[in-house]
């Protein structure tokens, strides 16, 4: 598959991420040779929408510019062609740091518009997203994280949405390599 590749790796705090590893096979498996696009949140400066930074962004967004520095992030998210998103579940969701980013590319005029009666209209390039996360336990119904990335999607434009995950994997005698082995067969 041809374009450019997003990779945002959400993946913090563990040197031998598990999700890292699962989004770095996916990666070789469907784009190997893809130029990847990779922003390591844990590294980038992102921290939460405060009210004076949603000032300025509101400020800029009335000029018209979308170009400046502060939505580079929405900007290149919406120029990716398919975008993969590492996140491990934590407390039923995904890092915080990643809410974070999302704060950053919800930019009217760059990922999304709204129509003339009030609806969110996508304007994100992308064909896809996928969503790859681990946990330690049983996912099950409860992949509130995927849920609201999901959402989002809707709103970004983005139509082909999936969710890959490993359970179980703390879970005691859980064979790991053969849960990793099986999550990423079904890629």
């Amino acid at each position: 598959m041809s374009g450019k590749v997003l990779f945002v790796d959400s993946c913090v705090g563990r040197e031998e991420s598990r999700t890292l590893r699962l989004a770095e096979e996916y990666l070789k498996k469907h784009h190997g040779d893809s130029e990847v696009e990779r922003i390591r949140l844990e590294e980038a400066s992102i921290g939460p929408l405060t009210l004076e930074m949603r000032d300025y962004r509101d400020l800029v967004l009335g000029t018209g510019d979308l170009y400046d520095p502060m939505f580079r992030y929405a900007r290149q998210f919406a120029e990716a062609d398919e975008i993969v998103i590492a996140a491990p579940y934590w407390d039923l969701g995904f890092p915080a740091i990643l809410k974070c980013y999302i704060e950053q590319i919800m930019v009217t005029g760059v990922t999304f518009e709204y129509t003339q009666d009030g609806m969110p209209s996508g304007l994100c390039k992308a064909h896809s997203l996928t969503y790859i996360t681990t946990s330690g336990g049983y996912i099950e119904d409860r992949n509130f994280g995927f849920d609201y990335i999901r959402a989002l999607c809707g709103m970004f434009g983005i139509g082909d949405v999936r969710c890959f995950t490993a359970e179980g994997l703390d879970i005691d005698g859980a064979d790991v390599e053969k849960i990793l082995e099986e999550s990423a067969a079904a890629f």
